[in-house]
């Protein structure tokens, strides 16, 4: 068995800065409708193109914001590179924006609050759902499609939405939204699927009748996927799971999968009919280890990295980042915070783990993305535990390697095509690539990451096919 490690000098070939940088993107009249893809594991777009989901969870945006900051935040997170916003239309019944205007007549969901006018088109509030308006067509103007979710959970698992105005709530909503091309459904909203299943299965069913031009998920409880109640129904186009934000001292589920957020996956990934998966929900940067105790060490941008790359190397088709200040939109009018949260919003949004979102679409876009399968045969002996788990995947002439902690990565070798491969290391953090040399494609070889092995100290192995 041959061992390589980086030679001093080296060259590097650069994605982008490592520094959060931004770039200005030309605006968007319409977005290209979203599909999955033939083989089921995958979204792609009209044409076929891949569409690798970059979401970000903007839950409070319709609540919080007023316009001009709300387009201030939409233009940072497309100009990062994200093309997803999850957001709440309905947090709570008694639901009010920035402006005051309420989104319910007595808090039932079958009378929304609407008045006459159209105000996406001037300056002038009118209601709440004209400002949602407003939002979602500025959220299509800049590239990103938006992951709607109708009514938050806990709203429905306290009893207080019935299920025929649950059924002319989703007719409503699906109605004003399904000619707008930027929309994504997120039925459900941190439940348990089988807390008033009726109900979740109404409105997803409702939607998907009344809007036929977008898809539908179930955004669940924490450590739950929607596969477990709904994998099976019609209306449900591809499955959502939220791994959360214990540790795996703290995970007392049934599954009790901890930090292994590539674990669900797995799940998803072995049921049939195949349909594709995606974690909507892992540990955010600057929350509390265990969500609720403050005195928790908080989550940092690494362990972003580490949830990002376990879950996509192991068949997701994307991947959802989270910040606590941000997906509260936390400011300083606000009467404390939930979780903890330290910073305000808009410097929260260029925390580093934002900032390096962006490296992981780009390099699964650099390669034939439809083609990809998880393959962990490509690691000889032992895949790791824990932190020391390490992520395969490939195309026909690609493999990726993902390590967490930066130690030796053994490699079986003659997985893709050609009699030599080029490999080379790119570094999640920054983007950064730099090559390594050129190998025969037979027998096992060790390749030695850059750096002392650490936690955080991660690295992706890139192998390529010598045409």
């Amino acid at each position: 068995m041959r061992k390589f490690r980086l030679p001093a000098i080296l060259l590097a070939l650069v994605f982008a800065l490592g520094a959060c940088t931004t770039k200005v993107l030309p605006g968007k009249k319409g977005l290209p409708a979203l599909k999955v893809s033939e083989n089921h594991r995958y979204l792609v777009d009209e044409k076929g193109n891949p569409f690798f989901w970059l979401g970000d969870t903007g839950w409070l945006l319709f609540t919080k914001l007023n316009r001009e900051d709300a387009e201030k935040y939409l233009t940072d997170r497309a100009d990062k590179g994200f093309n997803v916003i999850q957001i709440m239309m309905l947090h709570s019944l008694g639901a009010k924006n920035f402006y005051g205007d309420s989104a319910l007549i007595n808090q039932n969901v079958a009378d929304p609050l609407v008045t006459a006018g159209n105000s996406f088109k001037d300056t002038t509030q009118y209601d709440y759902w004209d400002h949602m308006d407003f939002v979602i067509d500025k959220a299509a103007e800049k590239g990103l499609y938006v992951g709607l979710v109708p009514i938050w959970g806990g709203n429905v698992k306290s009893s207080h939405v019935k299920k025929t105005d649950a059924a002319v709530y989703a007719a409503w909503i699906a109605n004003r939204y399904k000619d707008r091309s930027n929309i994504i459904w997120l039925n459900g909203g941190d439940v348990m699927g089988s807390d008033s299943i009726q109900i979740w299965k109404t409105i997803g069913s409702t939607i998907k009748a009344t809007d036929t031009n977008h898809l539908i998920t179930f955004h669940p409880f924490g450590r739950k996927a929607s596969s477990i109640w709904f994998h099976n129904e019609d209306w449900l186009d591809f499955n959502m799971f939220q791994s959360g934000h214990r540790r795996y001292d703290q995970d007392d589920s049934q599954w009790a999968f901890g930090e292994d957020n590539w674990k669900y996956v797995e799940l998803d990934y072995a049921k049939t009919p195949a349909k594709p998966t995606i974690d909507g929900e892992p540990s955010y940067e600057g929350i509390p280890q265990g969500l609720h105790d403050t005195l928790q060490p908080f989550w940092k941008a690494e362990d972003v990295r580490r949830y990002a790359y376990w879950s996509v190397f192991a068949g997701a088709f994307g991947f959802t980042y989270g910040n606590s200040a941000v997906m509260q939109f936390h400011m300083p009018t606000d009467k404390g915070s939930a979780y903890g949260a330290k910073e305000y919003w808009y410097k929260a949004i260029n925390n580093p783990g934002a900032c390096q979102m962006q490296y992981l679409k780009k390099l699964m876009l650099s390669h034939p993305f439809l083609e990809r399968v998880p393959d962990q045969s490509l690691i000889a002996g032992e895949n790791g535990q824990k932190y020391e788990h390490l992520a395969a995947t490939r195309g026909n002439d690609y493999a990726m390697v993902y390590t967490y902690t930066g130690k030796i990565i053994p490699i079986q070798m003659g997985k893709i095509k050609g009699k030599k491969v080029k490999a080379s290391w790119f570094k999640p953090a920054n983007g950064e690539i730099t090559k390594i040399g050129e190998f025969t494609n037979t027998g096992t070889h060790e390749f030695d990451p850059p750096g002392e092995p650490d936690n955080g100290n991660d690295w992706v192995l890139v192998l390529d096919s010598v045409k």
